[in-house]
């Protein structure tokens, strides 16, 4: 009997019982896991007819079969997805964001931290959002801290330190770094009131604390029963905020997709309380054709299996494989019914069609060049990013013997340098020459105040340097509690890539696409800078050299510099052009006390 003979003998034995089925290759290794209501009538569906072309190919490798029976198609879903992310089979359709959205990370152990993350890691942590605008899970620590005094610290938690910090005067942590400030059983109530309330929680959680400050009451303990008192008013507050908000507007996500040449592109358009926050962009580069209604079938669980929000409509372009499965285990997950939309008409497939025009965009923009002649994937490989870095910010220092220090900050996007986006610091509070020092204060304002604006980090950071440079950068993302984004350094002398964990630096082909990308953006930000320190030295000079004019103050200054350019423009500028932009009598002064000076040598 015939390896394809087995298979579908193997397929005709299958159950007809709610299941996932896996395919495997001659080695063992999963090819593709689906789901079905049915396991024997949706494998039989393969060997018969005409597959889809990805199906067809997977089928050509398979040698082997195995299944797993669930309950319902709902636990089908699930089991799936879980398998999906832990196997990543060849042929499925796997989870490639554009960017990464801000999270919040209550981290495992004895005594858990709530932090801000960029990363879904499989660690044992909890991650709740993503959160949109990113502002938002920066708020929603400080009030995670406020109502249930959960540490954001990083240090070890023995209880060894002699007195807490700031933060447990203020009562924004119970200060378990103190042997007897708090207790396990204490500290872990909290964590487990924050953890249903991060999770959206807001009734079970009110009804928990009313419980507890019931029980405090009647054991006289009237200190703790005011304290949950309070908490409730607080927690009822923040719910009953969020009632307001859904009432004046929808919460729903809308798709569209793109499909053609074995490649998919999916745009989401992110709507809350009936505003269109952000768009998400999701990509699929595959070898074999496959549909749209495939591409959002995958994709679904995937995406709302990483977030905590699930909204109360999901309006999709086309029909979906299994969406009262997907719809079953949306609405046990937010606690109420979630519905699947097919707009016809209306302004709701208005909203479908803008998503389907900016999947055609983000489809256009992502494979115009082929991945041959896009630098962004091969420097993800070298790197080992998880997604092709979209927008990539470089950092350079400049200064004359420790004075006048400027850091620059540069930004490639999509494929150019966006100038626009160029920013400069003047390097304050520092005695002598210290890049280190400087870079790590430029990367602190830069980044303190884009998460404060728009709580969006960039893909990857590159800064202009080796070990030491990269260290500053490094210390800098740990105190704005951002260290996971990516960071390398980028030495001139040998072009050696600096990465965080790693002792020796990555060596490069000069010839090798994702080197020269990252040439181009250091290259970029040495110029950037080296041209705002000479600047900054032409101001520095115009004014000592003019100081002493009577007449002549900052704003003066700042005229002829605007109009001269430096102060050698200044000396060489003409009676009757000084006295064009000062006025007779200033310009006649200036004139003369500049060839005074040249006549003395100053």
């Amino acid at each position: 009997m015939s390896v394809a003979e087995k298979l579908a003998e193997r397929v005709r034995r299958l159950p007809d019982r709610p299941g996932i089925y896996v395919f495997k290759d001659d080695r063992g290794r999963a090819l593709y896991v689906g789901k079905a209501k049915s396991l024997r009538k949706r494998a039989l569906s393969y060997l018969g007819g005409s597959p889809e072309p990805r199906i067809a190919a997977m089928l050509a490798e398979a040698v082997d079969l195995e299944f797993l029976l669930t309950d319902s198609e709902a636990e089908a879903l699930l089991l799936e997805n879980n398998w999906i992310k832990r196997r990543k089979p060849r042929f499925n359709v796997l989870l490639r964001d554009d960017k990464t959205y801000p999270y919040l990370k209550l981290t495992a152990g004895a005594w858990p931290r709530i932090a801000f993350t960029r990363r879904i890691r499989d660690d044992g942590a909890e991650y709740f959002g993503p959160y949109l605008p990113g502002g938002l899970a920066r708020k929603a620590i400080k009030l995670v801290q406020k109502l249930f005094e959960i540490r954001v610290c990083r240090i070890p938690i023995d209880g060894s330190l002699p007195r807490p910090c700031l933060y447990y005067d203020m009562r924004r942590c119970l200060g378990p770094c103190v042997d007897g400030l708090t207790t396990p059983e204490a500290y872990g109530e909290a964590v487990a009131a924050a953890r249903l309330f991060l999770a959206g929680r807001t009734g079970e959680l009110a009804r928990r604390l009313k419980r507890e400050m019931r029980q405090a009451s009647e054991t006289l303990d009237y200190e703790r029963a005011a304290r949950l008192r309070d908490l409730v008013q607080e927690v009822e507050a923040v719910s009953q905020r969020g009632k307001l908000a859904s009432v004046r507007g929808e919460d729903l996500d809308v798709y569209g997709a793109k499909v053609a040449g074995g490649n998919a592109a999916v745009a989401v358009l992110v709507m809350r309380g009936g505003q269109v926050l952000d768009r998400r962009e999701l990509f699929w580069e595959g070898r074999q054709g496959i549909s749209e209604a495939a591409v959002l079938s995958e994709l679904l669980p995937q995406i709302y299996d990483r977030t905590s929000f699930i909204p109360k409509e999901i309006h999709l372009p086309v029909p979906i494989d299994g969406d009262d499965a997907l719809s079953e285990w949306l609405s046990d997950r937010k606690g109420e019914r979630v519905y699947l939309r097919l707009p016809a008409r209306g302004p709701k497939a208005q909203r479908v069609a803008l998503a389907r025009r900016n999947a055609e965009q983000a489809f256009r923009r992502r494979f115009r060049l082929g991945r041959a002649a896009d630098p962004a994937p091969a420097l993800a490989r070298r790197l080992e990013l998880a997604e092709p870095p979209r927008r990539i910010e470089g950092f350079d220092v400049s200064n004359f013997q420790g004075a006048q220090t400027v850091a620059s900050l540069v930004v490639w996007e999509e494929g150019r340098m966006r100038k626009s986006d160029y920013r400069s610091f003047n390097i304050r509070g520092l005695a002598g020459q210290d890049d280190f020092q400087s870079l790590r204060q430029a990367v602190v304002r830069r980044y303190r105040r884009r998460l404060e604006e728009v709580g969006l980090m960039p893909d990857l950071i590159l800064v202009d340097g080796g070990r030491g440079q990269l260290n500053a950068a490094l210390e800098a993302l740990v105190e704005l509690g951002v260290e996971e984004t990516p960071v390398v350094g980028l030495a001139k002398r040998e072009e050696e890539i600096f990465l965080p964990e790693q002792p020796e630096p990555l060596r490069l082909e000069r010839t090798d696409a994702a080197l020269q990308l990252l040439q181009q953006v250091r290259d970029e930000a040495h110029r950037f800078a080296v041209d705002r320190h000479r600047r900054r030295r032409s101001r520095r000079q115009l004014a000592s050299g003019l100081e002493a004019v009577a007449g002549i103050g900052p704003r003066r200054r700042r005229q002829l510099l605007r109009r001269f350019g430096s102060l050698a423009g200044v000396r060489g500028a003409s009676r009757a052009d000084l006295q064009a932009e000062l006025g007779p009598v200033l310009g006649e002064r200036l004139h003369g006390a500049l060839r005074e000076a040249d006549r003395r040598g100053v």
